[in-house]
């Protein structure tokens, strides 16, 4: 029998949450995330590229957020994955992007993420933080 079992979906899904959240908290560099997305399968990377999207939702982000993303991420602000997130509102079909725009998605989902999600732990949970992925310990350390 050939394909994943659902435990390596869930092991590979909690990988790439702890990788793009410490990126977000500056625990890992975006490039680093960037060579480990670059070598995923192409459906792994469409799979990564809808999870971060989630992410990106649930940080309930901001036009202002999606601009300092784009800035942050270093992609053309004019690229389809740029366009597409400082929309109002935001566009997340990045999945459906053509594989060759997939690493410009990625960073920039990635970027708008961290940029979301810093200000709602500097706002909502400062002080009494009780999400795991808020928490993550220093020096989980860069690739």
């Amino acid at each position: 029998m050939t394909g994943q079992s659902s435990d390596d979906g869930r092991a590979f899904r909690r990988e790439a949450e702890r990788l793009v959240n410490e990126i977000a908290q500056d625990l890992r560099t975006l490039d680093a995330g960037v060579d480990w997305f670059s070598g995923l399968a192409p459906a792994r990377r469409e799979e990564v590229l809808r999870q971060v999207a989630e992410y990106a939702m649930q940080a309930h982000i901001t036009a202002a957020d999606g601009r300092a993303g784009v800035t942050r991420s270093g992609v053309k602000p004019t690229a389809n994955p740029s366009v597409m997130i400082c929309m109002d509102p935001p566009r997340y079909g990045f999945a459906s992007l053509p594989p060759a725009e997939h690493v410009k998605a990625f960073r920039v989902l990635v970027s708008v993420f961290a940029v979301a999600d810093t200000r709602r732990r500097e706002t909502y949970c400062k002080g009494a933080c009780t999400h795991a992925w808020h928490n993550l310990p220093a020096g989980t350390g860069q690739p």
